[in-house]
């Protein structure tokens, strides 16, 4: 039975909603395939229709979103901020699990230099035009955004 249910935890997939247009977000996106290597997390960007639906499906508006910059889906749970942060690290496994350890620093501080960043993510980090495009590489691991 343990084995069931270990199984099925290694095939459930998490979404990661990523502000589409943000050039810190895009990087991070770019950085989190790079190093899946079981490939848990799927992407799309909060802009898109099934970014918008999956918003809504959880009660997110997409000003709340984007102010979060990074929202975290798996199954019913939304993971959010900081937590969403450390919770992509500590699936990618290997070093970057060992800087999941700083979850343990009190949330309101995590939290308050988060949303400083996202806040200060465009003037920082310049924005795009338009949306990441996967290229034919990584497209499999995006939900259609058509």
């Amino acid at each position: 039975m343990l084995g069931q249910v270990r199984a099925r935890m290694a095939f459930v997939k998490a979404v990661v909603l990523f502000d589409g247009v943000c050039n810190l977000c895009s990087h991070a996106v770019q950085f989190i395939i790079r190093h899946d290597k079981a490939q848990h997390f799927q992407f799309a960007p909060q802009q898109s229709e099934v970014g918008q639906r999956l918003l809504a499906r959880h009660g997110l508006t997409a000003s709340q979103a984007l102010a979060e910059s990074v929202v975290v889906i798996e199954e019913e749970k939304v993971r959010l901020a900081s937590e969403a942060v450390f919770y992509i690290l500590y699936r990618l496994g290997g070093v970057w699990r060992l800087l999941a350890v700083l979850r343990f620093l009190p949330k309101g501080l995590r939290d308050r230099l988060y949303r400083w960043v996202a806040q200060n993510r465009y003037r920082i980090f310049g924005r795009r035009e338009s949306c990441l495009m996967p290229t034919p590489e990584i497209k499999q691991r995006f939900l259609d955004t058509a």
